[in-house]
């Protein structure tokens, strides 16, 4: 996926949403509108795409949320298309963000992650 894309995923082995205990369910919601506002302060795309996979070869494997950035220069880079569209084209062409970018990315991610979550527990007190 593009430079910007995160990945959530619970700790325990889980292949849906629906077989998501109480408190995974709880801390979901606020974990991923986190990382949206991580991935939007970023890269300040057009569009963020929120979608579950957990496809293996035969079953469910592994529950996986990406939280991908989409901006007009990803979506031009691949002839406008959007949605499952892009996702499906952008894995077949197996193009891999440079890892210096990536490095980066996490680091200001991470950072981002740290003021957000500071945030959070300030309000709580």
């Amino acid at each position: 996926m593009n430079l910007g894309t995160l990945i959530v995923g619970p700790r325990e082995h889980v292949v849906a949403i629906a077989e998501l205990d109480d408190a995974a369910a709880a801390e979901l919601g606020p974990l991923l509108r986190d990382t949206a506002r991580v991935v939007e302060a970023l890269c300040q795309p057009e569009q963020t795409y929120v979608c579950m996979w957990s496809h293996g070869h035969d079953a469910r494997k592994h529950l996986h949320i990406a939280v991908q950035p989409v901006t007009a220069e990803v979506r031009a880079r691949y002839g406008g298309l959007r949605s499952e569209q892009l996702q499906a084209r952008m894995l077949a062409d197996g193009d891999e963000p440079d890892i210096t970018e990536v490095e980066q990315f996490c680091e200001r991610a991470r950072e981002l992650f740290r003021t957000i979550t500071d945030s959070s527990a300030e309000r709580r007190s």
